[in-house]
């Protein structure tokens, strides 16, 4: 089975990430609207004291997941409009 959705949600993630870390985003506004983990960071602790690379590590995982979970949602579609009634 191919992961078309996965694929693409990382690659998103992956240039969020490298966005935020070239300097393009000075202050992280674009990181904070589209990273779900920076969101919960945000409310738990100073978000000055939050690891970068973990945040950057968890937004492309949580995208990842997010991929998979619409690639089974899409199987789990096609084969059921597949099987005979």
């Amino acid at each position: 089975m191919r992961y078309p959705v996965t694929i693409v949600m990382t690659l998103i993630a992956l240039a969020l990430c490298l966005y935020n870390y070239t300097g393009y985003d000075p202050h992280n506004f674009i990181f904070f609207m589209f990273s779900p983990p920076a969101w919960v960071a945000d409310l738990l602790v100073d978000i000055h004291e939050a690891s970068v690379l973990l945040l950057y590590a968890l937004t492309l995982m949580t995208y990842a997941l997010i991929g998979f979970i619409a690639d089974r949602l899409i199987q789990r579609g096609r084969s059921k409009s597949r099987a005979p009634a």
